[in-house]
């Protein structure tokens, strides 16, 4: 654990302490208070430094990552109110200072049929050679469980053989982003072929692994095995796209997690097709992605599906040109 070292460190470390005895995880508080405290040891400031314009100056320091800069005055506000409120200081320093207006996020999104190719791309590019076979399906299963299960990228590689239930056609995923465990629903096709995989994996793995999906030998796969055979997949079926930053916009570009978006997207969009309400069935689906809030679910309402999706970077980029 790296300490503070700034003239503030020992009250930085007692109001960690302080939230902590209400309950609160330490969480990503550490790390946004240490980007501050590195840019007050390198100014070399001390109390009677810390006034609007020092602020100021550090947020245009941080102009190309707007985003980290308001993570940090988010935890510096916190940090000071506290000190207000044990007398240490009499007014917090940043109460005027204002965070950058964040960018909106479109995730890119794939239709039915273009994961359907995906999952196609990917399973047809399985090397035959013993070396390479069961790895390699490992990495086809991964992706299918993230494009039919709505499932982070960790959450497949981190299953071990007793999650997975073939009589019930349930995956149990434990040690979720939000700390939260769940039992999910498996899609009939999804329990079908992994039960295909088991029984390969039964001739290719004799040791034990605490794995579900293992690599070769047993041993994990990496991200970057499944992120390797993903864009190799979105290359060969012709929708790489790049990321986009269009006003105040970021269109994302295709990667793993956008296959969990995909899933939630295409969800909302078959419950509307049946004529039913898709904001009805938001805490469902918050649950079922493991969301710790429905609200988080909600921002998958603002994209109808993929055409809508590339509606939307088509109409940001015409009204680009035309300024």
């Amino acid at each position: 654990m790296k300490h503070f070292k700034s003239y503030l460190a020992r009250q930085m470390e007692e109001y960690i302490s302080y939230r902590l005895s209400l309950g609160y995880t330490e969480s990503n508080l550490r790390g946004q208070l240490r980007g501050f405290d590195q840019y007050v040891c390198d100014k070399e400031a001390g109390q009677d430094d810390l006034r609007p314009p020092f602020f100021l100056d550090f947020k245009e320091s941080l102009k190309e990552k707007q985003r980290t800069f308001n993570a940090i005055l988010l935890a510096v506000r916190g940090f000071f109110n506290y000190l207000v409120r044990r007398q240490i200081i009499d007014e917090n320093p940043v109460i005027d200072i204002c965070s950058y207006t964040p960018n909106a996020f479109i995730p890119f999104v794939f239709s039915p049929d273009q994961i359907d190719k995906l999952l196609s791309t990917v399973r047809s590019a399985i090397r035959k050679d013993p070396i390479h076979f069961f790895k390699d399906y490992s990495v086809y299963m991964v992706i299918l469980l993230l494009a039919r299960c709505g499932m982070r990228i960790s959450e497949p590689l981190r299953l071990k053989p007793d999650h997975y239930h073939n009589n019930e056609g349930t995956i149990y995923i434990e040690k979720t982003k939000f700390a939260k465990d769940r039992l999910i629903a498996v899609p009939k096709a999804v329990i079908s072929e992994m039960n295909n995989y088991l029984t390969v994996r039964k001739a290719f793995i004799q040791d034990q692994t605490p794995y579900l999906l293992p690599g070769q030998n047993g041993h994990t796969l990496s991200t970057n095995r499944i992120y390797k055979a993903f864009g190799r997949a979105v290359k060969d079926i012709g929708i790489d796209q790049p990321r986009r930053v269009i006003a105040n916009t970021t269109f994302g570009n295709p990667t793993p997690h956008s296959l969990r978006h995909s899933f939630a997207i295409n969800t909302l969009q078959r419950i509307k097709q049946q004529g039913k309400s898709p904001q009805n069935a938001l805490p469902i689906l918050a649950v079922y992605l493991g969301h710790s809030k429905y609200r988080y679910t909600a921002v998958y309402l603002k994209v109808v599906d993929a055409g809508h999706r590339q509606g939307l970077v088509d109409f940001a980029i015409s009204r680009q040109e035309e300024i």
